[in-house]
C-alpha cells in the first residue's frame, strides 16, 4: 500500500497483520509483528484515523479490522479529495498570477502614476531599503533565486533585524530545493528564533516583495532582476498580488528549524500544543490545518500521538484528560463559538 494513501510502512504492517489474523488480541498483534505495546497503540490510532479499523462489538479486547475493499475505497475517495483542493489552490494561484500580469500591462501602457520604474541595481537596493524603512505591519516575499551564499545571509541579517524588532510580521516562501542548502536553513533557523516565518513550495511564479500590502516591488524580467524592476501601488494589482502570495503561503511547507523540534514540559512541541488547543475546542481537521500551516493528514496523525500520550480512545477523552493533566486551560477546552 503506497504512502500517498496515509499509511506509513509500520502502519502497513499492523493492518496486514491484523487482515492475516482478524481473531487475535492486541498482545499477540504485538507479538507476531515485534512492536512496543506504544508504537502499536500508536499505529492503531492512525489506522483508526484512517477507518482501517474500530473496536469490536463482540469482544472489548480486540479491533474489528476493516476489510480493502472497503478501506481502500474510503482511502481513495480521501485521497482524491485532498488532490481537488490542491489543484483548486493551484487554479486560483494561476488566476491570480495572469491577473497580475494583465494589470501590469495596463498600468505599463497607460504611464499610471501607481507604477515607478527603476533600473539599475543600486538604485532597485536603495530603493528596497527605504521601503522597508518605512514598513509598519507586514512584509510578503517569493524568493525564487536558486542557493544564496553565507555572506548573503549575513548582509541580510541587519536589516531583518531591524523590522522584526520593530514588531514586522515577516513572510517569505523560497524553493523546495534550498532545503538541502547549509546557509539557507542556518538564516532560516536565525529568521524563526526572530519570529520570521519561512515555508517552500516546488515552484515560484515570480519574485516579488510586498509591503504593507500596499506597495510591491517585482522585477521586469522573471529571471534577471538586474534587468530592472517596478514599484506598485494600485489598488487592484496589490490585491491580486496579495491573494496570489496567500494562495501560495496556504500550500507551502513550513521549512523546518530548531523552534519547531524544542519540547515544552508536557513533552509537546509548539505544534502539537496548538493542535491540542484547538481539537479540545472542536474544530475539525482541516480548521487546523489551515491555522497551524500543516496538512490534514498531519493534523490526525498529530492527533493519533497526542491520544497515545494521554492514553485516550477518543478525541473527546483526549481532551477531558489534557484539562484534568492540566495540559489545557478551561477556557482552551471550551467548545469554539459557533
Amino acid at each position: 500500500m503506497p504512502e500517498t494513501l496515509g499509511m506509513e510502512e509500520v502502519t502497513e504492517l499492523v493492518y496486514r497483520t491484523m487482515l492475516a489474523h482478524p481473531s487475535e488480541e492486541f498482545t499477540r498483534i504485538r507479538e507476531i509483528t515485534g512492536l512496543p505495546e506504544s508504537e502499536l497503540r500508536v499505529q492503531l490510532g492512525r489506522l483508526s484515523q484512517l477507518a482501517l479499523v474500530r473496536p469490536s462489538s463482540d469482544d472489548p479486547n480486540r479491533m474489528h479490522v476493516v476489510s480493502p475493499q472497503i478501506g481502500m475505497k474510503v482511502l481513495l475517495a480521501e485521497r482524491q479529495a485532498e488532490l481537488a483542493a490542491a489543484q483548486q489552490q493551484l487554479e486560483n494561484a494561476k488566476f491570480a498570477a495572469e491577473k497580475i500580469i494583465a494589470e501590469f500591462s495596463r498600468v505599463q501602457d497607460s504611464g499610471n502614476g501607481d507604477v515607478e520604474k527603476l533600473y539599475a541595481l543600486d538604485e532597485i537596493r536603495d530603493r528596497i531599503r527605504m521601503l522597508c524603512s518605512e514598513v509598519r505591519e507586514e512584509i510578503m516575499a517569493f524568493t525564487p533565486d536558486g542557493a544564496q551564499t553565507a555572506e548573503n545571509m549575513e548582509a541580510a541579517k541587519p536589516q531583518d533585524a531591524e523590522l522584526l524588532g520593530r514588531g514586522v510580521k515577516m513572510r517569505t516562501v523560497y524553493l523546495d530545493s534550498l532545503r538541502n542548502n547549509p546557509p539557507t536553513i542556518a538564516y532560516a533557523n536565525w529568521l524563526a528564533e526572530m519570529g520570521g516565518q519561512v515555508r517552500t513550495v516546488p515552484s515560484l511564479p515570480i519574485r516579488m516583495l510586498i509591503m504593507d500590502r500596499t506597495t510591491a516591488l517585482i522585477p521586469v524580467t522573471r529571471d534577471d532582476s538586474s534587468m530592472g524592476a517596478v514599484i506598485l501601488r494600485g489598488d487592484g494589482i496589490l490585491a491580486a498580488m496579495c491573494g496570489l502570495f496567500e494562495a501560495t503561503w496556504e500550500r507551502a511547507t513550513p521549512l523546518v528549524t530548531k523552534r519547531v523540534h524544542e519540547r515544552d514540559d508536557r513533552g509537546l512541541t509548539s505544534a502539537e500544543a496548538e493542535v491540542l488547543r484547538l481539537l479540545a475546542k472542536g474544530h475539525t481537521d482541516e480548521f487546523i490545518a489551515k491555522r497551524v500551516g500543516v496538512s490534514s493528514r498531519t493534523v490526525r496523525r498529530i492527533a493519533a500521538d497526542l491520544m497515545e500520550k494521554l492514553d485516550a480512545r477518543s478525541r473527546f477523552q483526549a481532551g477531558a484528560q489534557a484539562a484534568l493533566y492540566g495540559w489545557i486551560t478551561a477556557d482552551e477546552s471550551a467548545p469554539a463559538p459557533v
